[in-house]
């Protein structure tokens, strides 16, 4: 849209994600989050009508995440010596630049107390960082010699990282103890999931439990398995979810959803793992079909 001196963006078609790390959804309000090159598309699904923040240093983006409250946006960039960002959602300005990447990002995320963010490299940059946003610190860091696809916090001071024959769980509260002092970056204290049998899968999704089932861990595989981890880092149980690939996995008190190929999302109990329902999905010529004000056929009885 052109305005006086001024040309607006008005719409973004398309997405240049290609892991679930570079799509994210506030539970706050429902926005969706993704990347279009340099361009983070902020949908409102409900209204069908974009915001977007643009990236000014012209790297385009390759993973976000919202803050627990809605309110922020971090990033991480493609490309040599990238930077993870933070932004602000309503003003659409940046608040928190930090570098600490050599050759890309593959996924970030917010604490749940919002004091900390990490980041993982690509598999060239094997580190993994934990910064302390708000004051533009890095307090902890290590490296990881697997491809990570994904990440998440717990609430309970860790997170874990899953990818290429990895599920790790990363300790901030034992990476404390090592050195008081955190005006200095500290070792980042990881510890390897037990696997078992299913050590040669890559993990492509990952959730922490929440409430009463906090310490458990639960993760998607690419050839659509769904595990849990327990408090002791244990695969505990797995399923497999009958699809020829899953993408994505989240997590609340009471389900599990798991996103697959087709566009199908599996839900299943969390206390359990016990098998629930698909979601509906959308007709495929866009109709809405609870719109349907009237019977096209009748029924004969």
């Amino acid at each position: 849209i052109y305005a006086g001196d001024y040309v607006m963006l008005e719409k973004v078609l398309g997405i240049t994600t290609q892991t679930s790390s570079g799509l994210a959804c506030d539970p706050n309000t429902g926005q969706i989050a993704y990347p279009t090159g340099c361009v983070v598309v902020i949908l409102n699904p409900q209204k069908n009508k974009q915001r977007h923040i643009f990236n000014t240093s012209r790297k385009t983006l390759s993973a976000l995440s919202f803050s627990p409250d809605g309110k922020f946006i971090v990033t991480g960039e493609n490309g040599h010596r990238p930077a993870v960002r933070v932004w602000d959602v309503e003003e659409k300005m940046q608040v928190s630049e930090l570098h600490g990447h050599k050759h890309g990002v593959a996924c970030v995320a917010f604490s749940p107390n919002m004091k900390y963010i990490v980041s993982v490299g690509y598999q060239h940059d094997m580190i993994v960082n934990v910064w302390d946003w708000k004051k533009d610190t890095l307090v902890a860091s290590n490296k990881v010699s697997c491809k990570v696809i994904a990440v998440s916090f717990s609430e309970d001071s860790y997170f874990v990282t899953v990818g290429h024959r990895h599920v790790k769980f990363w300790f901030l509260d034992a990476s404390r103890e090592v050195k008081v002092n955190l005006s200095h970056t500290v070792p980042l204290v990881g510890r390897s999931g037990l696997l078992g049998e299913l050590h040669n899968n890559i993990f492509c999704g990952v959730a922490c439990g929440q409430g009463k089932l906090l310490g458990n861990t639960f993760c998607v595989s690419y050839s659509g398995l769904l595990c849990q981890f327990n408090e002791k880092r244990m695969l505990e149980k797995w399923i497999d979810l009958k699809v020829s690939l899953a993408n994505c996995i989240c997590v609340s008190e009471e389900f599990i959803f798991c996103g697959c190929a087709n566009g199908t999302v599996r839900i299943f109990h969390s206390h359990n793992m016990h098998y629930l329902t698909d979601l509906p999905k959308p007709h495929y010529l866009g109709v809405d079909v609870a719109k349907e004000l009237e019977p096209r056929y009748k029924v004969l009885t």
